[in-house]
């Protein structure tokens, strides 16, 4: 029999078995990982006498030469050896003789599977750190950029309150930050090491896990051998966070692209992030983030899908979870290509400041400032709220703004307003009122942007210190 399991076997496998049970078509992304895993198992192999000196060097040194072969392109995989694992051991045997297959004692495909995502999602979790650290840095520069650019600031999509366009860059910053500290502290889950499990139950071989975790840079190894081979955890908590960033990059998708239309007009996008119409010459669209807000949902279905793979799966490992893979791949890719793209849009994207200063002197955002004021001279909130009501509806009708009323027109509604209204009514004025920690006044700005600077230096700190350790 050609397959390494073929022994129990009086029949060839069904080649439509074959091809609907093999993995090697993604799998094969785990390739280096894989022979990481089996370097590290080997040499603690020879370590603990289990195999002979000679044969460990004579494995070790197949493993570099299959390794290099594959990032050559040299290998070409083969559907019948099913996947990665057998591959690469079909390679390796056939590279050093019957020695190669000594390699597999002490472990099973199943423990040797999940170390080899355990290695891979330890990776992408620090470029992802770095790749949103980039895009908050971006935010920042923005920010600085325009410290004093006011805006207005929406609820329900309907004007509410001028705001400094830094005070919305940082909000993403602040949402960015959120899903980096998310990433780190998935970090220790993902770096346990599943490998010495075995099938299920541990193995009969007198193994050293923990020096295989020193070797591998593991912090710790699971605890429960049918835990280590059956749980995906790691991969859910991993795809639960990228469903979240992606969220984050869709709502700020969306508001760039609000933001780019005509009727907006308050930034425009770099040419180099857009395209054009084959039929419409004028046209400049917003693929990029159309995009990302579209495939934010391919993210989430690969979550959900996940979910419900794993849902009424008994102990230990089952075939079923050989659906973890593609879109835990499918994922990384996306998410990889959305946040690469997102931080040199948003670094070269131009903002409209006079447009969004026109935007604020013809709306109504500054009327819940007269109500502070008319409370600041006595009235309840209640009774300020139906006179700036009543104010706002006149000036409809009349076809002005708060700034064009005259005093007079003002004390229809109050005796209580005087000359100081139209001070308080201007819009850096409105701004700098919210002076309250986390608010939108230049002074608070400021110390947002400071405090950020700090968070982005600490992070490429621990970038620096985790992809030493991820290697």
């Amino acid at each position: 029999m050609s397959k390494l399991w073929g022994g129990r076997f009086t029949k060839k496998t069904d080649q439509l078995v074959e091809e609907y049970t093999a993995s090697i078509l993604f799998d094969k992304e785990l390739a280096e990982e894989d022979i990481q895993g089996s370097l590290a198992h080997v040499t603690m192999l020879g370590k603990q006498g289990i195999l002979p000196a000679d044969d460990v060097e004579k494995i070790k040194d197949g493993l570099h030469r299959v390794l290099q072969r594959i990032k050559r392109g040299d290998i070409e995989f083969s559907i019948a050896d099913e996947d990665i694992h057998m591959n690469i051991e079909k390679t390796l045997i056939d590279d050093v003789g019957p020695v190669g297959g000594k390699l597999h004692t002490g472990r099973s495909r199943n423990d040797q599977v999940a170390t080899d995502m355990h290695l891979y999602l330890r990776k992408r979790v620090v470029e992802f750190v770095d790749l949103l650290q980039k895009l908050q840095t971006a935010l920042v520069q923005q920010a600085t950029a325009n410290i004093d650019t006011i805006l207005p600031g929406y609820t329900h999509l309907q004007r509410a309150q001028p705001i400094l366009f830094a005070h919305h860059m940082m909000a993403y910053v602040s949402m960015f930050g959120r899903d980096i500290e998310r990433l780190q502290d998935s970090y220790k889950r993902i770096n346990t090491l599943p490998l010495g499990a075995g099938a299920l139950a541990g193995t009969t071989f007198p193994i050293d896990r923990h020096f295989v975790a020193s070797q591998l840079k593991f912090d710790r190894v699971y605890e429960n051998s049918l835990d280590a081979v059956s749980d995906r955890d790691f991969i859910l908590e991993f795809l639960s966070h990228a469903s979240i960033i992606m969220m984050h990059l869709s709502r700020l998708s969306e508001e760039f692209i609000l933001w780019s239309s005509t009727e907006f007009h308050f930034v425009e996008l770099d040419d180099a992030f857009c395209t054009g119409s084959s039929i419409m010459p004028q046209k400049k669209n917003p693929d990029v983030p159309e995009l990302v807000r579209g495939k934010t949902g391919r993210v989430y279905g690969n979550l959900v899908g996940l979910l419900t793979v794993l849902k009424s799966l008994p102990l230990a490992y089952n075939k079923d979870m050989q659906e973890d893979k593609e879109g835990m791949f499918d994922t990384v890719r996306t998410l990889q290509g959305a946040l690469q793209l997102f931080a040199p849009m948003v670094a070269t994207m131009k903002v409209n400041k006079d447009r969004m200063r026109q935007a604020v002197n013809q709306d109504f955002s500054n009327a819940t400032d007269i109500a502070d004021f008319l409370v600041g001279k006595g009235l309840p909130f209640r009774q300020a709220h139906e006179v700036i009501g009543k104010t706002v509806l006149y000036c409809i009708q009349q076809g002005k703004y708060l700034l064009d009323l005259t005093l007079d027109e003002f004390k229809q509604f109050s005796s209580l307003f005087d000359d100081r209204i139209y001070e308080v009514l201007q819009p850096e004025n409105v701004v700098n009122a919210r002076n309250v920690y986390g608010g939108t006044a230049k002074t608070q700005v400021v110390e947002a942007i400071s405090r950020a600077e700090q968070e982005l230096a600490a992070t490429a700190d621990w970038i620096t210190e985790y992809a030493e350790r991820s290697r």
